[in-house]
């Protein structure tokens, strides 16, 4: 999700980040720096011309794992700990404090919240980077286990996740939670970073060979997975997927060269005529299923990750300090289960 502090003992390259302090404020209209680069004539047919960006919120630390609700965007503050939600109209209300589960944490640390996603039951299952596990949150808010091992060993830092049309839930499991050093952290019991998919209470891991998988989507037929892989080399790959959730076929949707921009591959979306809306260094970029990028929404800061909300029809952005929002003529991909 998807845009992390990355400690220099992983031996990758820092990603700075601005820290924002203070009361969580709304906002009006969003700076100058935001824009729609038009890269190709078909994205006037998912993007209108002369769309704007507009900011919702801001004062916040580092945004992420947003989800429509209740008439609601849910979201969290993965640096601050917190899981939060934003009315359309701007006003900001915490639900949880220690979103992440991880008690007394250093300074800095990547510990909170952070993807969410509803359950067939109404209730919403989190991924907490901290305690490093999935749990299902209640009506109330309460927290109850969910998902928290792999054959006896504990999970790195579950990231991102979505249900598929079959109802299994699938998840990425980098280790940006695992504040010692990432893959150096003692802590780290698995040998790989893998993307999970739990079905019929068994959980498999499907994806064992990217080193930081980050955002997952599937097509809206159910026959594509997506996956974003953060660094160091960044690239969207896709997987053909057949029977029991069985994967083929991958191949490399879209490559970032070294050096595009602030962020890396993080969250991404699918809308209905099956574009990936994919964040990435400078942005949030729409691709074709085929890989052709057709344009590029650029915000003044790192964008994490996206949510269609309502009908659809309107787009959310996590951008580091702040929630963006803009309308697309295509309708996004909504979760399996929403409320």
């Amino acid at each position: 999700m998807k845009r992390r502090n990355f400690l220099k003992s992983a031996g990758l390259i820092g990603l700075a980040m601005t820290a924002v302090c203070g009361r969580v404020l709304a906002a009006g209209p969003a700076a100058a720096q935001t824009s729609i680069e038009r890269l190709d004539p078909a994205l006037d047919a998912v993007i209108a011309p002369g769309t704007k960006v507009e900011r919702v919120a801001t004062g916040f630390v580092f945004t992420e794992g947003p989800m429509w609700r209740q008439g609601k965007l849910w979201f969290s503050d993965v640096q601050k700990d917190q899981l939060l939600t934003v009315t359309p109209e701007g006003k900001v209300s915490v639900l949880l404090n220690n979103s992440g589960g991880y008690h007394n944490p250093p300074a800095g640390a990547n510990i909170g919240s952070n993807a969410m996603v509803t359950d067939k039951d109404g209730s919403v299952l989190l991924t907490q980077m901290g305690a490093r596990r999935i749990v299902r949150l209640d009506g109330h808010n309460g927290i109850h286990p969910f998902l928290s091992d792999y054959r006896g060993k504990r999970l790195n830092s579950p990231n991102d996740l979505v249900f598929t049309r079959d109802g299994s839930l699938w998840f990425t499991d980098p280790p940006f939670g695992l504040f010692n050093g990432m893959d150096k952290d003692p802590a780290k019991q698995l040998p790989f970073n893998g993307v999970f998919r739990y079905a019929n209470g068994k959980l498999e891991a499907v994806i064992t060979d990217m080193a930081l998988p980050n955002g997952i989507g599937f097509s809206p037929d159910g026959k594509t997975l997506y996956v974003s892989n953060y660094g160091p080399d960044m690239y969207v790959r896709a997987y053909a997927v057949g029977a029991n959730g069985k994967l083929s076929h991958p191949r490399t949707l879209i490559h970032y060269p070294p050096n595009s921009g602030d962020g890396g591959p993080d969250g991404l979306k699918v809308d209905m005529a099956g574009n990936l809306w994919s964040s990435g260094p400078g942005g949030i970029r729409i691709i074709t299923p085929r890989g052709k990028v057709l344009g590029q929404i650029k915000l003044p800061e790192v964008a994490a990750n996206i949510a269609f909300a309502g009908d659809g029809h309107t787009v959310y952005i996590t951008g580091s300090t702040s929630i963006y929002r803009l309308h697309s003529k295509v309708a996004g991909e909504l979760p399996l289960y929403r409320r």
